[in-house]
This record gives structure tokens, sequence and C-alpha cells, in this order.
């Protein structure tokens, strides 16, 4: 892949961030916004908003990017003959959507055979942009441009740990998270995507989650693993497939949390 060709996928993916927004923002928190729920047994919220945002994101690739495969959370996968794939979820974080909360995201990752390439963490509300991939680790939004710059904590004792859910998985794998949670400085819940930009920002040391999707964590891999930071599975193995997910600031903060998580 040549820098022309680099270049052009960085532009198609702030086009699709771009379409996305205008396609989200008129429904945030408005009264008259309403969400089906995809589960029988539970809730999943879907929205005219995620249905939209994913709509706009595909139609900037039909004109940009014909050749290219598609899996998004809401419309499914779309076969290509570049060897690239454009791995969407139009809002990661619907719950706290119809919330009113800013802390969904627009995840928009391309990837090739071996995953995640470059990713977008984008937030239309407060208006950043989190991009990493390609030699860019960048982060866009009110207070101007920004270099993106994990932490360099070193030890579990002054590490902040972020999950969306109290519930993480199953009764053992929450009795996992546990573990790393006693021994951390902070631990805060619910920030869904969020969490993962400000790991690449230096402001937090740790997500862990489990039961994710491949759209669920694919642009964040991209976008920390730019900022310095390592993304795996709990057995320390590629995570892009999604399941159990391990993003730490740096490997020494990764080691002590994987250690915890498997003892």
């Amino acid at each position: 892949m040549n820098d022309q060709d680099r270049a052009q996928l960085i532009a198609v993916s702030d086009a699709m961030a771009d379409a996305a927004r205008a396609a989200i923002l008129p429904h945030f928190r408005k009264p008259t916004l309403t969400a089906d729920n995809k589960l029988s047994g539970g809730f999943d919220p879907v929205t005219v908003a995620d249905r939209a945002a994913e709509q706009s994101m595909r139609a900037v690739l039909e004109e940009m990017r014909p050749q290219d495969a598609i899996f998004g959370e809401e419309f499914g996968t779309k076969s290509g003959t570049s060897g690239l794939t454009w791995v969407l979820d139009p809002i990661d974080g619907t719950r706290g959507f119809i919330s009113g909360t800013p802390t969904w995201g627009v995840l928009i990752a391309v990837s090739d055979e071996t995953g995640p390439i470059y990713g977008v963490v984008d937030q239309p509300y407060i208006g950043e942009r989190f991009k990493g991939g390609f030699g860019i680790s960048v982060a866009q939004g009110p207070q101007g441009e920004a270099a993106l710059a994990t932490r360099d904590t070193n030890s579990l004792s002054e590490a902040i740990l972020f999950t969306t859910f109290p519930e993480v998985g199953t009764q053992d794998e929450r009795a996992a998270f546990e573990r790393v949670a006693a021994t951390v400085k902070l631990t805060r819940y619910g920030m869904d995507c969020y969490a993962y930009a400000l790991v690449a920002a230096g402001q937090v040391d740790l997500v862990i989650e489990a039961g994710l999707n491949a759209y669920d964590i694919q642009a964040p891999i991209a976008v920390i693993e730019a900022a310095g930071g390592v993304v795996t599975n709990w057995e320390g193995g590629p995570a892009h497939d999604g399941g159990r997910v391990l993003a730490a600031a740096n490997q020494t903060l990764h080691r002590q949390a994987l250690d915890l998580l498997n003892t």
C-alpha cells in the first residue's frame, strides 16, 4: 500500500465520520427518539439514528470505495475485491445514546487479513475525533488538534481502570475483572467506546471487557496501538474478532493485568 492509498483511506474515514455525525445529531437528546429492542431475553437497543448513520457511511463507501468489503453492526456484510474490509459500528453505546450521555461514539476501522490497520473513534456531540494508524495518532476536537500518547503508568496500584458494565461476562469473568479492580487506584463504569479513546489520549490506563463483537473493538485497537498502547484478548492474543478484551496503556501494565485475569 502506497502513501496515496493510505491518504485516500484516511479521507474516506473522515468522510464517513462526517456523514455519520450529520445523520445522528438530529436525533440525540430529542424526546421523540424511541428504541427497538434487538433481544428477546434482554435489552439491546437500536434506534433510527443507528440505522441512518450506518446507511450514510455505506453510501460514502459506495461512492468512494465500492471495491471494499463492509461489516456493519446493523446491516451485516457486503463482499469486496480489494482485500480490505470496513468494520462499522454506527453508534457504539446506544444505551448511553438513548440516556443522553455523551460517551457513545461512531467506530470506523479498515482492516486487512491481519486485523485493523486504521481506525477512528468519533464523538459527534462533543465534536472529538480520535484517529490512529498509517503513522497517524491524533485527536481533533474543541481544543484543536493534539497528538495521542498513552500513559507510562508502571504499577496497577496507580492505574485507572474502565469498563462499560458492572456485569462483566460470566461469573468467572466477573471474578477475574474484580481481581484487577481490587488492585487499581480507581475503577469507573459506563463509558462505552469513549473509554478506549481515553486510553489513547493518556487519561486512563486500562479497559477490561467481555462479550464484544468485532465492530466494537477494531477501531479502538487501531487508535490505541497507534498511540503506544496494547490491546489483546485475555490470553494475550489478537482481539480483533472481539470476545474478552484487555486494553492497556503500555506493556508493563498489560502484563500485570493479564497475570491477574488468568490467576
